[in-house]
């Protein structure tokens, strides 16, 4: 199938004043432009993945850039064959990633690595891969021979630092799926007395389309209907495993019972015996999805109309 979408992640620490106002703005570009996504806006910056025609992303790109809070923000550009999002949500929140960690990146955080320097870098005997993001994905997919942390949310970081206390004399190089929680885990590390703190700019997703994905084992967990995307075109390996039956796969999905929406991997023989249940418990529940055989359940549009939340009316003039 042709692919005419892009796929566009992206973010960006600035300060940005009026943040309500801009992100009013910012919903009426967006509209204007027939982008879908989840673009979350505060004081400190802006994050977003959206998807759209060709054209439209291009030209979002080239406005976004023209401004002078982003002239540094740098966009992850993947093609697609549709749309990957349902709806269009602009959100005004006090971060951009939820961390609770007070630090600017600007001021301070860990060396960024370009893919390629990353990759001639990794495998240094004094060097440590640490994946800052949470457990269901890097159950999916990671780095060859790189630590992870049993964290369901970003925000429970700092509680790790106990158990990355033994490589304080090592290098350590951060990374997750765009580059985001890296910019604070990095600076965080450094506040904690770690010297030697990089960073994989760009992360997962611009290491595969840069630098071939080599050594990421695995798929990566995504914030879109694809729910896994392929990194690795080097020396591919699937390394999750059926939450049910424990036979390797790479199926990830979310659990049918919308109560527990449990985030695993599930092979195709459990996940229709189960219908789309991580477990018979959620299977049997009366609330529970149907099942479709993808295991993405888009939220109920229920008369989804993205111009509602809308202040103001005014036409964009790109």
């Amino acid at each position: 199938m042709e692919k005419k979408y892009f796929i566009l992640l992206y973010y960006c620490y600035t300060p940005i004043k009026n943040s309500d106002q801009f992100r009013e703005d910012h919903h009426l570009l967006c509209l204007s432009l027939n982008l879908r996504g989840r673009i979350i806006v505060a004081n400190e910056g802006l994050n977003g993945t959206v998807s759209g025609l060709k054209a439209d992303c291009e030209q979002y790109m080239k406005i976004v850039k023209a401004d002078p809070r982003f002239e540094k923000l740098e966009f992850k550009i993947e093609e697609h064959e549709d749309h990957a999002f349902a709806k269009l949500n602009v959100r005004l929140k006090n971060e951009i990633v939820h961390s609770d960690i007070q630090i600017d990146p600007n001021q301070r955080t860990g060396t960024h690595l370009e893919p390629e320097e990353f990759k001639k870098f990794k495998d240094s005997e004094d060097v440590i891969i640490l994946d800052v993001r949470s457990n269901y994905e890097h159950k999916l997919g990671k780095f060859k021979n790189a630590i992870t942390l049993d964290i369901e949310h970003f925000r429970e970081f700092p509680e790790k630092m106990g158990e990355l206390e033994q490589y304080k004399d090592k290098k350590i190089i951060t990374y997750c799926t765009g580059g985001i929680k890296c910019e604070k885990a990095s600076a965080y590390l450094l506040e904690q007395g770690f010297e030697n703190v990089y960073q994989l700019h760009g992360g997962i997703i611009k290491y595969g389309i840069e630098a071939g994905g080599e050594d990421f084992e695995g798929k990566c967990y995504v914030f879109d209907n694809r729910i896994a995307a392929d990194i690795n075109k080097v020396n591919p390996e699937t390394i999750s495993r059926c939450f049910i039956c424990n036979i390797i796969t790479d199926r990830m999905v979310n659990c049918a019972n919308p109560h527990c929406n449990n985030h695993v991997s599930i092979c195709e023989k459990c996940g229709w015996e189960y219908e789309g249940a991580c477990s018979k418990e959620c299977q049997a529940n009366p609330d529970k999805r149907v099942y479709d055989g993808t295991g993405y359940y888009q939220k109920e549009l229920r008369g989804y109309n993205p111009y509602l939340n809308v202040k103001q009316k005014k036409t964009i003039n790109p």
